[in-house]
């Protein structure tokens, strides 16, 4: 009896001990991701298509008023937008792409790469296809995942409380229906307006200008007293007279 005591005794030791050295081996290691995992740490001037992934991810990050480019190098501008990160989800900001970084950007996207809290049919009510606007559909597509990761960003600053995405991506013939003006960047996939829910519109406006939005447009522009609009313009034009804008 003594014996087989002893037995299960040292049989639990080891199982245990096996535990803990399968934990030790684990630790700190990015797992598998079902839309895209990250192979090799990132920092300060590395290069590559993992890079524009990490930008993608980061481009809610790039600081009051600026937009970080999506180049696939990693310089001084990803490098900041990477600690905001890091410090907004209570990671180590050291600017530093690693295992802990990369973990939180796999629980923050499904598996087709959108941002957890967003969906593509969100951002596009028009049609499903995302054809018939000003830039190809895989174009106009694309800007449309990098506008929620932006939306994410601003959500999570915002307190984690839901955002409603009204409009997103507009073909020609739905922009013509809703009286888009001829020229919106819906036609062009990166563009969203924003209702009012938890947070005022003016609230909504007066945060995007942290997340990489180059267009705002709210109350107190023409037509948009009823919603907040953001977008990726090619220069910044900001507007939101009742809301100090």
């Amino acid at each position: 009896m003594y014996t087989r005591v002893v037995r299960l005794v040292v049989a639990f030791v080891m199982i245990m001990a096996g535990a803990w050295a399968g934990t030790l081996a684990t630790a700190g290691t990015a797992h598998a991701d079902g839309c895209y995992t990250w192979s090799r740490t990132l920092s300060q001037g590395a290069s590559g298509a993992d890079v524009t992934q990490l930008q993608i991810r980061l481009g809610g990050y790039p600081g009051y008023g600026a937009v970080l480019a999506v180049d696939g190098e990693f310089g001084p501008a990803t490098t900041a937008a990477l600690k905001r990160f890091q410090s907004a989800y209570g990671l180590t900001a050291d600017g530093v792409a690693g295992p802990n970084t990369f973990n939180k950007l796999y629980a923050l996207q499904d598996d087709d790469c959108t941002p957890v809290h967003f969906t593509y049919s969100e951002l596009n009510d028009c049609n499903t296809t995302w054809s018939g606007g000003a830039v190809s559909a895989a174009t106009a597509k694309a800007n449309a995942l990098r506008t929620m990761w932006k939306l994410e960003a601003l959500r999570h600053a915002l307190g984690d409380q839901p955002i409603t995405v009204t409009s997103g991506f507009r073909s020609y013939a739905c922009n013509d229906a809703v009286g888009g003006a001829s020229s919106s960047r819906h036609l062009y996939g990166d563009a969203a307006d924003l209702g009012a829910g938890p947070h005022s519109l003016c609230t909504l406006a007066k945060q995007a200008r942290n997340h990489g939005f180059r267009g705002i447009l709210g109350p107190g522009y023409p037509g948009h007293n009823d919603h907040t609009h953001v977008d990726h313009r090619s220069s910044q034009y900001w507007s939101a007279s009742s809301c100090g804008i």
